[in-house]
């Protein structure tokens, strides 16, 4: 049995958009069968399921030094049925609503808590570096991600960077030069190379703003502190 943990907010969004013309009757009807879909067809060892949305607040704003966290996004076009969809979310599937972080970090929490009886159904690379189960929808391809490629995933994106939550990483390092920077080494040397590249303040504000959260106290601490 598979507990499946959905992450709520891409769903509004690529549903959203693609009903943005439609009635509000339609928008609803093709996000219920787009997870029915998900949770009968494509993952039929699924017996259970939490779904989970973004609420107020996000500590990452206070880590946020070299560029406002998502600060590329002020502006940005919500759907037409955003609060529509987020209210029928949360009222008919029961997603709980997060605050002071974002939704993909109660994904981690939860699978760190369930280990392998659970699956973590998202789009979002950042969910990359934790261990277990995913299944990405869109590709419709689940994968597991052992320790070693958690961290590896982690300590790539300090250099390469995240340009959707707008976290600065090194000029002219991409996702290939920070693979073959940081292949095959310990979490102690990744550190030591992103720090060598960053500088020790950025490699701290870029762990802290790139980490998911495995418990609800949780925060990034480099190798060399733990």
């Amino acid at each position: 049995m598979l507990h499946a943990l959905i992450d709520a907010d891409i769903l509004i969004y690529r549903i959203g958009f693609a009903t943005n013309n439609e009635p509000e009757d339609y928008a609803i009807r093709i996000m219920a069968n787009f997870l029915e879909d998900i949770l009968l067809i494509d993952l039929p060892e699924v017996q259970t399921w939490e779904l989970f949305l973004t609420g107020k607040g996000n500590f990452r704003y206070d880590y946020a030094e070299t560029a406002p966290y998502k600060g590329n996004r002020t502006g940005a076009e919500k759907p037409k049925h955003y609060l529509l969809l987020r209210e029928y979310l949360n009222l008919s599937w029961g997603a709980d609503i997060v605050d002071g972080m974002e939704a993909d970090d109660m994904l981690a929490i939860r699978a760190t808590e369930k280990g392998d009886d659970s699956v973590m159904v998202t789009l979002d690379k950042d969910l990359d570096q934790v261990v277990g189960w995913h299944y990405n929808f869109a590709k419709k391809l689940r994968y597991y991600i052992t320790k070693d490629q958690g961290l590896l995933n982690f300590y790539k994106q300090f250099l390469v960077g995240d340009a959707v939550d707008n976290i600065k990483g090194v000029r002219g390092i991409g996702d290939k030069r920070a693979q073959k920077l940081l292949q095959d080494k310990t979490e102690h040397e990744m550190w030591s190379i992103v720090v060598e590249h960053l500088g020790e303040d950025r490699a701290l504000e870029n762990g802290r703003l790139l980490y998911m959260l495995r418990s609800l106290d949780d925060v990034f601490t480099p190798p060399e502190l733990v």
